[in-house]
């Protein structure tokens, strides 16, 4: 879906750990790319997974361009301290952070984290950002927080909770519905006329069939 949007370059990075498809095999808190390289960064539900998570959240910090982001998502307890244990056998991981390759499920302080690894951010839900209809129809979890992350301490100059937004796409999905609608009436007069003609052409060689039986 990246490419869609014609990037100069797509990386994909992994650690190699399972048969995923990748263009790069490395770790997060090592990244094999230059400083101030890279426009957009994509880490969902991966610092749950890394024993240090803080080099990971500076290296995101180095390798982000000036104007650059990052969208990342956490599993995250409000209300809480983070809970991490790297050392923990699998199945106390299972009970404690949700699954046996998770080290840690976030609490509060996961956004000083950032901050101290050379993060600025901004919360947002897609359902504040993107509106219910927009969600239901990406499919996305509401109400699941995604921090978009810049490097520095500035703050993001642009409201995101932008309360035109949601409307806007609002519209845009009424359109493509009525759209779709429109092809979909359209696919059925083209199957009714189709079945007419292939009705209307079959028709000359039954009476012919008829007749000749007829005349036997």
């Amino acid at each position: 879906m990246l490419g869609t949007l014609q990037p100069r370059r797509h990386l994909r990075v992994d650690l190699g750990l399972d048969n995923r498809l990748v263009d790069v095999l490395g770790d997060l808190t090592a990244l094999p790319v230059a400083d101030g390289s890279v426009d957009l960064v994509m880490c969902y539900h991966v610092l749950e997974h890394v024993p240090d998570d803080r080099q990971a959240m500076r290296e995101i910090a180095r390798v982000l361009a000036p104007n650059g982001l990052g969208l990342l998502q956490v599993p995250i307890r409000f209300g809480t301290v983070t809970d991490e244990d790297p050392d923990a056998d699998e199945e106390e991981r299972t009970v404690r952070f949700g699954q046996c390759d998770h080290v840690r499920f976030y609490g509060d302080d996961f956004e000083d984290r950032l901050e101290e690894c050379g993060l600025s951010f901004q919360r947002v839900t897609p359902i504040e950002l993107l509106g219910e209809q927009m969600c239901d129809w990406l499919r996305l979890s509401p109400s699941e927080p995604v921090w978009i992350v810049r490097s520095g301490t500035r703050r993001s100059g642009v409201h995101l909770r932008s309360s035109f937004l949601p409307q806007l796409l609002d519209g845009v999905l009424d359109r493509m519905s009525e759209h779709h609608r429109e092809r979909e009436r359209a696919r059925s007069r083209v199957r009714r006329l189709l079945r007419r003609t292939e009705t209307e052409a079959a028709t000359p060689v039954r009476r012919s069939i008829g007749h000749r039986l007829l005349h036997r």
